[in-house]
């Protein structure tokens, strides 16, 4: 009997701890201490801020507008660093998790740069998850990961070791101008929707092996310097390959090639 209580309270605490939720808040400051950040199997409640964009607003000007003639010196951006390490493992985001704002009322568009390690892995994003021009100084995963709503990486800079395997986007997924200095993986993924790869500079090698398409892929534009995998890909409706480079051939010309 004495077992049995034993293994209930065992598996209690188990569930307790998998159930275990942070606040984005919480880990907000700690970032502004200048902590690094490291969460396993928890449940991250609240939107994930990375542009620290009300603080933003306080120190810049109300109202900046672009003037009609187009003045070449103007810029809206309002760029954030986060310099300490991110490591997101078996997490689940609630809510939104922003690097990039584009805020109508004031004119301006924040956006968010990682100097250190940003890990996201195995994850749940159930919010919108927006990384749109970020640049990764280190290296980054964001593998076995799930985008449950819009996601944007475009523009997106990747400058070291970088992966998404194994992950699954439910919505549009958005990787158009993005650039991978190092070899990226979207081995195993799925995308449900839309796939942009559009004007994606891939400079290193990239692999599709075994990805699954559900819906179009617009590779339009894409160079890709280095191996390019796609060994057992799957696409359900057409690629737009129009222009596209693989180490200086055409995509028809080196998939015949292949042949």
């Amino acid at each position: 009997m004495g077992k049995i209580v034993l293994l209930a309270m065992t598996l209690a605490f188990l569930n307790v701890t998998a159930q275990k939720t942070v606040s984005a808040s919480d880990i907000m400051d700690d970032i502004k201490k200048g902590k690094d950040i490291s969460y396993k199997n928890v449940t991250i409640d609240g939107i994930v801020d990375f542009t620290y964009m009300d603080e933003a607003l306080e120190k810049l000007p109300e109202k900046r507008k672009r003037s009609w003639w187009g003045n070449n010196n103007y810029s809206n951006k309002a760029e954030k660093l986060i310099d300490v390490k991110l490591s997101f493992e078996n997490c689940i985001f609630k809510e939104d998790v922003l690097a990039y704002i584009p805020d109508e009322d004031s004119g301006y568009t924040f956006i968010a740069s990682f100097e250190k390690e940003a890990i996201f892995k195995n994850c749940k994003f159930e919010g919108k998850a927006m990384f749109k021009y970020s640049t990764f100084e280190k290296n980054s995963d964001f593998s076995g990961s799930e985008f449950q709503e819009d996601s944007t990486f475009k523009y997106a800079k990747f400058d070291r070791t970088i992966s998404f395997e194994n992950t699954k986007f439910d919505e549009i997924a958005t990787f158009k101008y993005a650039k991978f200095n190092n070899k990226v993986s979207f081995a195993n993924s799925v995308f449900e929707d839309s796939a942009v790869f559009k004007y994606t500079n891939f400079n290193n090698g990239v692999s599709f092996e075994n990805t699954n398409f559900e819906e179009d892929l617009n590779i339009k534009y894409m160079k890709v310097n280095g191996e390019f995998n796609i060994s057992k890909m799957k696409v359900a409706y057409s690629i737009d390959s129009k222009y596209t480079k693989i180490n200086g051939q055409g995509f028809n010309k080196y998939i015949l090639d292949r042949d």
